[in-house]
């Protein structure tokens, strides 16, 4: 389904990454608007676009959207409000990025450059794999989750909802990890985990969320 219009949502890094993805696959053939909650970015400028501030002011109904937001509880909160009001979740997939044919992609996910999703994966809505992740052969992500850069997720691993896998992580084969997990940055994962943990380390370890700077949150 083509797109010729589309509202991205949230105005931090993580929109840029996107706007650079839509314009490397459109080029000039969609219309782009930005918006974002918080009122102080109304009318400033981002990537060439002008930010409409708050979001309520171009939510439309059948409008196209895509949030872009690397938090993944503001992402789903954000989406929604969005899908609440009658619009279309787009999925973003950088013309760089690696997707198998036999892959499942859901609605509202994002795949940047240089990603790889591998044969009959699964990405449940809302979804980041961002730059030089890599989703292996029959992983299921659950809707809402962030892979950020270079993580690798190994074959046949489980991720619930709004699971963060922080950057260069490695989670071996078989792998299940609960819903709300938090995984640092380097960490890697043995063993299956439960939901609402956070886990850091080599191997990872369960620590206090404090300790864990992984933020996710553009």
């Amino acid at each position: 389904m083509p797109i010729d219009s589309l509202l991205v949502v949230g105005a931090g890094g993580h929109a840029k990454v996107v706007i650079d993805a839509v314009r490397c696959t459109y080029a000039d053939s969609v219309v782009l608007q930005l918006a974002d909650d918080n009122l102080a970015l109304a009318g400033l400028m981002c990537m060439g676009l002008p930010i409409i501030a708050p979001v309520a002011r171009a939510v439309g109904t059948e409008r196209d959207f895509h949030v872009a937001v690397g938090h993944n509880g503001f992402r789903s909160r954000l989406a929604e409000r969005c899908l609440q009001a009658g619009m279309i979740y787009r999925t973003i997939v950088h013309p760089k990025a690696a997707v198998a044919v036999s892959a499942k992609i859901d609605a509202g996910c994002f795949i940047a450059a240089s990603a790889v999703v591998a044969p009959m994966a699964v990405l449940n809505d809302g979804c980041i794999v961002n730059h030089g992740a890599v989703i292996d052969h029959d992983c299921v992500i659950g809707r809402y989750s962030h892979i950020a850069p270079n993580a690798t997720l190994s074959g046949n691993v489980r991720l619930g909802e709004k699971v963060l896998i922080g950057a260069g992580a490695n989670i071996l084969p078989g792998v299940v990890i609960g819903d709300g997990c938090v995984i640092g940055a380097g960490a890697v994962v043995l063993h299956d985990l439960p939901a609402h943990a956070t886990y850091a380390g080599v191997p990872a370890q369960r620590i206090q969320r404090g300790e864990c700077h992984e933020r996710g949150s553009d």
